[in-house]
């Protein structure tokens, strides 16, 4: 996943311009790059980190539709993510391909509600295998507040902890999410996307709905 994907329609951007592309490619070439706070804060696009098995890199904020969000890299790389949990992917050695949430889904609510464990069912498509329609059994689990850092500054969060359980596929694995204690937006997140394939999400420069 290193570089990232030439785009001519990144929201909030008319066209990214050449240059602009260049010094992305720079600022991601290769997997143990990590930004600066100086360099997230020049370019002018929405951006988050993205680490898993394929590598590392910035990704950036290519299209919104409702709360779904559409995160491009290189190499046709496609990451989405609604309420700041990863609902597909494109272009990984391991994909995502689709997954049917509950009508009352907790993170629509908001994870920074949580006062007590909650539990809920998901149906996910993995590929390569054709594994479709896998239902995933969640437990949410508030796991007290924490301190994290992001490119040198400080965040107070409360942090998520999921445990995935699904006994058709022999799975079993945990995210965790560092969720804003004001409005639940997920700073961090560790997610499973399919069996024994994780992303690390890191937000960078975020696209928020509302203030903090």
């Amino acid at each position: 996943m290193a570089g990232l994907l030439v785009l001519l329609g990144i929201h909030g951007c008319t066209e990214v311009s050449r240059s602009s592309i260049d010094a992305l490619k720079m600022a991601t070439r290769g997997g143990s790059h990590r930004p600066t706070a100086a360099e997230v804060a020049a370019r002018p696009y929405y951006q988050m980190q993205v680490a898993g098995n394929d590598g590392t890199a910035v990704l950036i904020l290519g299209n919104i539709d409702g709360s779904r969000e559409a995160w491009y890299g290189a190499h046709q790389v496609v990451v989405f993510t609604e309420h700041g949990r990863v609902v597909q992917t494109a272009g990984l050695s391991q994909n995502l391909d689709a997954v049917r949430l509950p009508a009352d889904d907790p993170f629509a609510r908001g994870l920074q509600t949580l006062a007590a464990p909650v539990e809920y069912t998901r149906f996910e498509d993995w590929s390569p295998g054709y594994r479709y329609g896998v239902p995933v059994h969640a437990r949410l689990v508030p796991a007290g507040r924490e301190t994290i850092d992001i490119l040198g500054t400080p965040h107070e969060v409360l942090r998520i902890d999921e445990q995935l359980d699904a006994p058709a596929a022999g799975y079993r694995a945990t995210n965790r999410y560092w969720v804003d204690p004001q409005d639940g937006f997920i700073w961090k997140s560790t997610q499973q996307i399919a069996p024994g394939s994780t992303l690390q999400l890191l937000q960078l420069k975020p696209h928020r709905a509302t203030a903090p």
